[in-house]
């Protein structure tokens, strides 16, 4: 495609970007509940922010949270074996919460029914039923409750939406999405039912629905046709030692899914067609493809969808009854880092009375897909998607 024409198309989905002051005039008092590894970038990222002060911190490990701190150079902070017994004794603005999975629900409630703002790292939940349990109770409080994808703050991820909403692709029919590690399977309280609830699907595949679910403008999930296997990671062939386990302890307790897959119908007629993995004999289940009336866009697959991609996208469209390919550029980082993106929202939420950077009304399908996805792997056939009222 010629360079006048590429830049037309492209300069549709450009935008002026615009940084705000930080108001430091009042700090807010933040607690963290759980200081396993995901929090370590939640700390980081507070400590940039210059109204924020740290004064509180939760785990049910002794000793776990003293050493956190201590790592990362906070001081003044005190120290709960619970999230109940910090909520209870401190005055806090806002909580992060960073614990494993299964253990997501029970703080988020009580500190939204203490009045307190939650950054909730994802995935949302492990079930439809603690999603709902948790925005009721934000429901009831009117505070801040924001699911941690940092992902948006991206703006070669923003691009996709961007794309998608400036109707160059026309009316979306089928979405094709995932992506997955060749090896890559995190061990931790990750690989337990108990602990980690879901493997692939809550730790990567939540990423990979939110990038097309966010772009296309999050529609009701209607039935899921779910599949999900455990082959490498209960494979002491595959499987591999952490500090705590060897390799063959780590087959023996895995107990999640390391690859899933999906056929989902979804609200408009859209059909999302959807793969994740942690381990697999591949380099990628496919690249991530919308399929508009118009057009259509790949994104190159990534290994975790975390973050950004590494590899143009391409826009496939016709322009005066020709097939064109128009390859848009990655736009280079700048400024903040992703992490520091998603707190800083979060904060601004709450000081300005905005909503939240990552509403769960969008997350819950998300969390809604992906729990009927477990549900329809058990029971070997299709089912319709069932969501409590809030």
């Amino acid at each position: 495609m010629g360079k006048n024409n590429a830049d037309a198309v492209l300069s549709q989905f450009t935008q002026a970007i615009e940084e705000e002051a930080v108001d430091t005039s009042r700090k807010l008092k933040v607690g963290i509940i759980g200081t396993g590894w995901i929090a370590e970038s939640h700390i980081q990222s507070y400590k940039n922010m210059p109204d924020v002060e740290i004064v509180a911190a939760a785990d049910l490990i002794p000793g776990k949270a003293e050493a956190f701190m201590k790592k990362f150079g906070v001081e003044g902070v005190r120290f709960y074996p619970s999230h109940k017994e910090m909520i209870d004794s401190e005055e806090l603005d806002a909580v992060s919460v960073c614990t494993y999975n299964t253990a997501h629900c029970a703080p988020t409630v009580y500190a939204l029914e203490h009045g307190i703002n939650v950054l909730l790292e994802k995935p949302f939940s492990v079930t439809t039923e603690e999603a709902v349990e948790m925005m009721r109770a934000e429901k009831k409080s009117g505070k801040v409750l924001s699911i941690g994808f940092q992902p948006r703050g991206d703006e070669n991820m923003q691009m996709i939406k961007k794309v998608v909403q400036s109707g160059v692709l026309g009316d979306i029919y089928y979405i094709q999405t995932g992506g997955g590690r060749r090896r890559g399977i995190p061990n931790s309280t990750f690989i337990e039912k108990s602990t980690g609830g879901i493997g692939a699907l809550g730790d990567i595949g939540c990423y990979s629905l939110d990038v097309v679910l966010n772009a296309i403008g999050y529609p009701k999930p209607l039935t899921v046709t779910g599949y999900k296997s455990d082959f490498f990671g209960k494979n002491p062939k595959y499987a591999t030692p952490d500090k705590f386990h060897t390799a063959e302890e780590n087959a023996a307790r895995f107990s999640v899914d390391d690859f899933a897959a999906a056929f989902v119908r979804l609200e408009g007629g859209i059909i999302l067609d959807f793969r994740i993995s942690w381990a697999m004999h591949a380099d990628t289940p496919g690249d991530t493809i919308i399929f508009g009336k118009e057009g259509a866009l790949r994104i190159p697959s990534t290994d975790c969808w975390n973050g950004t991609f590494t590899s143009p996208m391409t826009l496939y469209h016709d322009v005066a009854g020709k097939q064109v390919e128009t390859v848009i550029p990655l736009i280079p980082h700048r400024g903040p880092g992703l992490f520091d993106i998603k707190i800083r929202s979060f904060l601004d939420a709450i000081k300005y009375n905005r909503p939240a950077p990552v509403p769960t009304s969008e997350i819950l399908y998300n969390q809604a897909i992906i729990d009927h996805i477990c549900k329809s792997a058990e029971l070997g056939h299709e089912i319709k998607v069932e969501i409590p009222e809030i």
